[in-house]
């Protein structure tokens, strides 16, 4: 989830994420509809998730108590990556202290790896080269500050468009799946 400037800070709440000062939490709510509901019950089917410190600390505190809203994320493995974290309470969450450590998860059999929220953990992905594919929901709101989606170090890559929609409220639904390095040329060719 973000916003048509690029930030992705706390779609769901006014306190889920004031770090920095910022005011705007919930900024996604006002467009929730039928269409964008259906695709998020989509995106939200069993995987395993890959998760930043902060976000983990996010969702570790709401989600056990609310399986009936989102039962997959209790039950599939939370990755987190984190220096200061070693354990957690919230069942079948692993704790990886590296980048070497996500590439040879990414690497490893085993199911999908989705990244919610995690804006720090987004760019050393795109940094270093291991985003697959994107869903992006981009929200008709513009905040002017908090954390963004992408930021100087993002490195060159061509994504191609998969799948889109808009709902009735504009939101712009996007998957994007990874289609190898950016070509350039002339305008016109």
């Amino acid at each position: 989830m973000i916003t048509l400037d690029g930030v992705l800070q706390a779609p769901g709440g006014p306190g889920e994420d004031t770090s920095g000062g910022f005011n705007y939490g919930g900024w996604s709510a006002p467009f929730g509809d039928e269409d964008g509901g259906k695709v998020m019950q989509r995106l939200m089917q069993p995987a395993d998730y890959l998760l930043g410190r902060k976000t983990f600390e996010i969702f570790a505190s709401f989600w056990p108590e609310h399986a009936d809203i989102w039962p997959a994320v209790n039950e599939g493995t939370k990755y987190v990556l984190s220096t200061t974290m070693k354990k957690s309470a919230w069942k079948n969450t692993v704790f990886l202290e590296s980048l070497a450590d996500i590439k040879k998860l990414k690497n490893s059999e085993g199911s999908d790896l989705q990244v919610w929220g995690s804006s720090k953990l987004i760019q050393l992905l795109l940094k270093n080269d291991l985003v697959d594919e994107l869903w992006l929901k981009i929200y008709p709101v513009t905040l002017g500050e908090g954390k963004k989606l992408f930021s100087d170090g993002a490195r060159p890559a061509a994504f191609t468009l998969t799948e889109s929609l808009v709902t009735s409220n504009g939101v712009i639904i996007a998957n994007y799946k990874r289609a190898g390095e950016v070509k350039t040329g002339t305008v016109g060719e």
